[in-house]
């Protein structure tokens, strides 16, 4: 194969300034991908905060440059040195060291180690697998951990917070088709509509929402799926109810979590991390077999296409705090 289209984020000084750091549609060829086992030629990408802060130098998140951005891909596999994979089979990546230390989606072909790729489940489509992509794997993992602690639908609300993100999008629809009561926690005024469209039972305004500064409020929540970590995370361990956990899946609102261990030790409340970059694969799969099943949210109405051309809009919308749903990237 001669050279192709790929996204590429460049340090201009090559002194890791983050202020330096750039993105640019380039060519790449096959020689100069990161190796692996496994050469995909990809379909879809997607776009994450992850990739809109590594892609503008906002973050720093890359360990090396220059590399082709993209966290996540889903493609056909164009030839494999392990017996795991086939030409022709439909896969995916996301997490690991993909666009972060190792070539990753924003290109026409990618080549990984065998043991990150992961076959598309029955009852997902390649387009399907990057309108959920690292958000909505994340969102799935942290429902999972949440039942895993002893959550179900008959203890009571659940809410999610950054509700019309890529993760709080997914997460919302996931546990709604579950059977579960959702509370979704928005500043969005003018997405009520899409979140009641997503399963939400109820949505709060986080503009107007009274957080008091008791160590213990009142307990609302039996579970909890937090985007934005911060005063929002700290609030949430005040207000869940006995034994419920809470899933801290991101930190938009800040890294600082200010609380105390009342909440811990009076009402049993489990914080619990979720991490999707290394999550053991036994796990991945299962979350990825339950996003393709039961857990499955009407993809079509959280995300939408755009191309490689549009990637520098797309990072400037989520950056911005404006973004709703997913934006799949069309690659081939």
């Amino acid at each position: 194969m001669g050279a192709f289209r790929a996204f590429r984020i460049v340090n201009e000084n090559n002194d890791n300034e983050q202020n330096r750091v750039r993105g640019m549609l380039t060519t790449a060829t096959l020689d100069e991908l990161s190796p692996g086992d496994v050469v995909i030629r990809s379909v879809f990408s997607s776009v994450n905060y992850k990739d809109a802060l590594a892609a503008t130098g906002t973050g720093k998140i890359l360990r090396r440059f220059p590399l082709i951005g993209g966290i996540d891909v889903s493609g056909i596999v164009d030839s494999s040195a392990d017996p795991r994979f086939a030409p022709g089979d439909e896969v995916l990546v996301t997490g690991y060291d993909l666009g972060v230390a190792h070539d990753g989606g924003y290109a026409a072909y990618v080549r990984v180690p065998a043991d990150w790729v992961v076959a598309v489940p029955v009852g997902l489509t390649l387009f399907e697998a990057m309108a959920l992509g690292t958000a909505g794997f994340t969102a799935g993992l942290a429902v999972l951990r949440l039942e895993r602690n002893g959550l179900t639908p008959s203890q009571g609300a659940v809410i999610v917070t950054g509700a019309t993100g890529g993760v709080g999008s997914v997460a919302v629809a996931s546990l709604a088709r579950l059977g579960y009561e959702v509370t979704a926690l928005t500043g969005k005024k003018a997405e009520h509509d899409y979140l009641r469209g997503l399963g939400a039972a109820t949505i709060l305004d986080r503009t107007s929402l009274e957080m008091g500064s008791r160590p213990l409020e009142k307990a609302m929540w039996a579970g909890a799926v937090d985007a934005v970590g911060g005063d929002t995370l700290a609030w949430l361990t005040r207000t869940t109810n006995y034994w419920g956990g809470i899933a801290s899946t991101g930190l938009t609102g800040g890294v600082d979590l200010r609380t105390t261990v009342m909440p811990f030790i009076l009402r049993g409340v489990s914080l619990i991390g979720v991490d999707s970059v290394l999550c053991p694969m036994d796990v991945r799969r299962e979350v990825w077999r339950r996003l393709a099943t039961d857990m499955k949210p009407p993809l079509t109405e959280i995300a939408h296409t755009i191309t490689l051309d549009e990637l520098d809009s797309a990072f400037a919308t989520l950056l911005a705090g404006r973004a709703r749903g997913r934006h799949v990237v069309r690659i081939g």
